[in-house]
C-alpha cells in the first residue's frame, strides 16, 4: 500500500473533542498523522484527496449484524434457502453495509452457521468488497424458546437457532461454534414479540446455561452476546460475564445499577428501529401494521426502551447502533437511520450519538483502542461527508453525500473530483519541466 493524504478537510476524531480543519496522513492500512491546519504534514509520494469543505469522520460500526438476512418476512426466509444460496445474501449485505459507510459489523447471528465465516474470510483475502467482521453463527436457543421453530410432529433442524437443554449441551454448542471460526456467540437469553409463548418478559434460559456459554466462549478467545430483554435475562447476562447485550427494554433500579457499573465491560444494542418501523408502519405491506404491533405489545416495549435506554445514556453505558436490518421493510444499509432514532428517543447529542456508532462500535470491534477515532496510529478506517452530521445526523442515511469510504486504508467508494491520482513528488517534477 501507499500513502494518501486527506487535505483541508473539516475533521471529526470521535475523541471528544469539537471539529476541526487539518489534514490525515494514510500511510498502510494506519493512520501516521492527524494535523490541526493544512499544510503541516509532508505529503511528498502521497496520493492527494481534496477534503475541502467536506467533514470526515471515522467509519461507523454496525452493532448487531446479520448479514445474512435480505427481505425477511417470516422465519422460513432463514430456514428454508440453502447455504449455498444464503452465502450470496450474506455477501450482498456485507456490501450494503460498507457502501453505507459501516467499515465494520459485529455479528449478531445468521441464518446458517458459517456464512458471516465464509464471507468475512473473503473479505479478509480482498476477493469480496466488505466490513470488518466479527462473525455471528446461529442463536443459541433452549426448547420452547425463540428460535425453537420444531413441533412434536414436525422436528425442524438446520437454523436459525441451535437448540440446547442444560449445561453440557451448551458448553458443546459453543464448543462448536468455535471450531467453526465463529467470532461472536449469541445466546436467546429472554423471550421476544416475534414468539407468542415466550413473550419479551420471560426467560427462558438458566443462569448456569448462561455462565456456562460465557466461560467457553471466553476460553477460546472469542465474545458472548446475548438476545436479552426481560429484567432477569439481563441481569443473569451481567453476573454471567456476557459481553454485549441486545434490546434490553425491560429494566428496574438494581438491573440499571448493575449495567452502570459493568459499563467499562459492556456495550449494549438497543436496536429500536424495529420498533420504530412497526409503530410508524412501515412494515404495514407486509402485514406487520401499527394494530398488529399493538397485538405484539411493542408500544409497551417502545415505552420501556426509551426510558432504559435514556437512562444508561445519563449513566454512561456504551450504545452501538444497529440491528434487525435486513427484513422487508428494513433493508441493508439503513443502519445509520439509527442515529436519528438515538437522538429523537434516547436523547443523544448528534456528536455522542456519533461516538455510539464509531468509537463505541471500535472498542466492541478491537479492545486494543486502535478504531473507531481518527488518531495517530489507529487502523484508517473513515469516511469523506458532503454535510455535517453534527448539525443533522441524517445526512449519513443519504448514500450520495458519502464522498469517500476507506476500510483498512482501501478506497471503496470516492466520488471527490478533485482527487489526484498522482503522487504529489511526480507532480512536482512535471511542474519543474
Amino acid at each position: 500500500m501507499g500513502s494518501i493524504m486527506i487535505r483541508g478537510a473539516s475533521i471529526w476524531d470521535a475523541t471528544g473533542g469539537d471539529p476541526f480543519a487539518g489534514d490525515v496522513l494514510i500511510e498502510g492500512n494506519r493512520i501516521r498523522s492527524v494535523s490541526r491546519g493544512s499544510g503541516g504534514l509532508a505529503q511528498d509520494g502521497a496520493e492527494i484527496v481534496d477534503g475541502t469543505g467536506l467533514f470526515l469522520m471515522p467509519g461507523m460500526t454496525e452493532g448487531h449484524a446479520h448479514l445474512s438476512f435480505e427481505n425477511v418476512t417470516r422465519t422460513e426466509d432463514l430456514i428454508t434457502p440453502s447455504p449455498e444460496q444464503q452465502v450470496f445474501t450474506a455477501a450482498r449485505g456485507a456490501k450494503a453495509l460498507l457502501d453505507a459507510g459501516f467499515t465494520s459489523a459485529y455479528g449478531a447471528s445468521e441464518a446458517k452457521l458459517r456464512l458471516a465465516v465464509a464471507v468475512r474470510d473473503e473479505v479478509n483475502a480482498g476477493r469480496l468488497p466488505g466490513p470488518r467482521i466479527r462473525a455471528g453463527g446461529l442463536e443459541i436457543s433452549v426448547t420452547g424458546a425463540m428460535g425453537d421453530e420444531g413441533k412434536e410432529h414436525d422436528p425442524r433442524s438446520g437454523g436459525p437457532a441451535t437448540i440446547v437443554d442444560g449445561v453440557e449441551e451448551m458448553r458443546r454448542a459453543v464448543r462448536l461454534h468455535c471450531r467453526e471460526g465463529v467470532d461472536n456467540i449469541k445466546l436467546d437469553v429472554s423471550g421476544d414479540p416475534f414468539y407468542p409463548s415466550t413473550p419479551g418478559h420471560t426467560t427462558p434460559m438458566t443462569f448456569e446455561e448462561i455462565r456456562v456459554a460465557a466461560e467457553t466462549a471466553h476460553a477460546y478467545g472469542r465474545k458472548i452476546n446475548a438476545h436479552t430483554r426481560s429484567i432477569e435475562g439481563s441481569k443473569a447476562c451481567i453476573r454471567a460475564g456476557v459481553d454485549g447485550l441486545f434490546h434490553c427494554e425491560y429494566s428496574d433500579d438494581e438491573l440499571l445499577d448493575m449495567m452502570e457499573e459493568a459499563r467499562d465491560r459492556i456495550f449494549i444494542v438497543p436496536t429500536v428501529g424495529l420498533f420504530h418501523q412497526i409503530l410508524q408502519g412501515e412494515a404495514s405491506a407486509h402485514g406487520l401494521t401499527p394494530e398488529v404491533g399493538g397485538y405484539m405489545n411493542i408500544p409497551e416495549l417502545m415505552e420501556n426502551s426509551i426510558r432504559t435506554h435514556t437512562e444508561l445514556r445519563k449513566r454512561g453505558v456504551r450504545h452501538l447502533i444497529g440491528g434487525d436490518y435486513g427484513f422487508g421493510w428494513s433493508k441493508q444499509g439503513e443502519q445509520a437511520r439509527d442515529l436519528q432514532f438515538f437522538v429523537e428517543y434516547y436523547g443523544y447529542s448528534p456528536a455522542d450519538a456519533l461516538v455510539c456508532a464509531t468509537r463505541n462500535g471500535g472498542l466492541a470491534m478491537r479492545p486494543e483502542g486502535d478504531l473507531g477515532t481518527l488518531t495517530d496510529g489507529a487502523l484508517a478506517d473513515m469516511i469523506l461527508v458532503d454535510g455535517n452530521p453534527l448539525a443533522d445526523v441524517a445526512v449519513l442515511s443519504d448514500h450520495s453525500k458519502l464522498v469517500l469510504i476507506m476500510k483498512d486504508g482501501q478506497i471503496h467508494k470516492n466520488e471527490s473530483a478533485s482527487r489526484v491520482t498522482k503522487p504529489a513528488a511526480a507532480r512536482n517534477l512535471e511542474n519543474v519541466g
